[in-house]
């Protein structure tokens, strides 16, 4: 099998190479822009992965892994404007550099620029890969929605929070790699299991992210030590913390996410305090493995050789770092 770097270096070879319309250049310029950003492109990556393990030929499924990195930073460019956010890899948003309209206008095209992409698949797959695409492209709005839903809201059960993470970003994983099976010549039960395989790792991937956003090293992460907890933001860890919290917990908590004044570091060592006497960096490393244990299941069901497979259990020992 193709390493998972070979496969990013084509997949950003061929962004570098789309072509779209000079005119209206305030229409298609921000597409160049944001696509110029760079990025993993492990999503397409994993779609020409997944074609990759089933024999399958890369070129194939080229176009629509394309289509999966344009409808990702079709989400992106919305995505930021739904958050105000003045940057994106550390650049200006699209909507900060031209405006919010320009952002609305330019991510719809990159959405029907996507589907274009996807359409170039051979005719005897393409309603099946449609399928999967709405379905995941759906799925991602959904997910966004839970997300929003869920800043106003006080009670979030751990149900709720794992169905909104696996929507907002694991079903885009389980639907890249289950087109590329498809593309490589996969049955539908194999492709379903490296779907699943997808969504599982993809749920372990984001508990993993908001474990390491409280007690990770920032220096290795490039991430702010708490910037989750500063934010109140619903992750796993502050979720189940109300949920198994007493009075005297919960009453710390809600008095720390009412606070609209307050030192940083003082509310990060405080809640996450609260979250070591809870035990529930334990809880979510839990979680977490049990999602990877259920990731590794569907893999090892698919119907290929062990030493075949080997590369794709690497890849996401790789990827779900585990830190104490």
């Amino acid at each position: 099998m193709k390493k998972l770097e070979d496969l990013q270096a084509i997949i950003s070879n061929a962004v570098d190479n789309l072509a779209f319309p000079e005119y209206p250049a305030e229409l298609y310029e921000p597409i160049n822009y944001i696509l110029s950003l760079g990025g993993k492109r492990m999503r397409p990556a994993l779609l020409l992965m997944a074609c990759d393990l089933f024999g399958g030929d890369i070129e194939a499924a080229l176009p629509p892994a394309l289509a999966i990195e344009v409808f990702h930073n079709f989400t992106l460019m919305h995505d930021d404007i739904m958050d105000n956010a003045p940057l994106r890899r550390g650049q200006v948003t699209v909507h900060e550099r031209w405006n919010n309209n320009v952002g609305i206008l330019s991510g719809d095209v990159m959405l029907v620029q996507g589907y274009k992409l996807m359409m170039q698949v051979e005719d005897r797959l393409l309603r099946p890969i449609l399928d999967i695409f709405n379905t995941t492209a759906v799925g991602v709005c959904e997910g966004q929605q839970l997300d929003m839903d869920f800043e106003q809201r006080d009670n979030v059960g751990i149900d709720e929070y794992l169905e909104m993470i696996r929507l907002k970003t694991a079903v885009v994983l389980g639907g890249a790699l289950k087109i590329g099976a498809l593309i490589g010549g996969a049955d539908t039960k194999d492709a379903d299991l490296l779907s699943s395989f997808g969504e599982h790792l993809g749920i372990a991937f984001q508990l993993q992210d908001d474990i390491l956003d409280v007690y990770g090293d920032p220096e290795k992460f490039g991430k702010q030590v708490g910037g989750d907890i500063i934010s109140n933001k619903k992750t796993y860890l502050l979720i189940k913390a109300l949920e198994l919290a007493g009075n005297q917990h919960k009453t710390a908590l809600n008095n720390w996410i009412g606070l609209k004044q307050f030192d940083n570091a003082e509310k990060v060592a405080a809640v996450t305090a609260i979250y070591n006497s809870l035990n529930i960096r334990q809880s979510a490393e839990e979680a977490m493995q049990l999602h990877t244990e259920k990731a590794f299941e569907a893999l090892d069901a698919i119907n290929l050789p062990a030493a075949q497979k080997q590369y794709l259990h690497d890849f996401a020992d790789g990827l779900l770092v585990r830190e104490n």
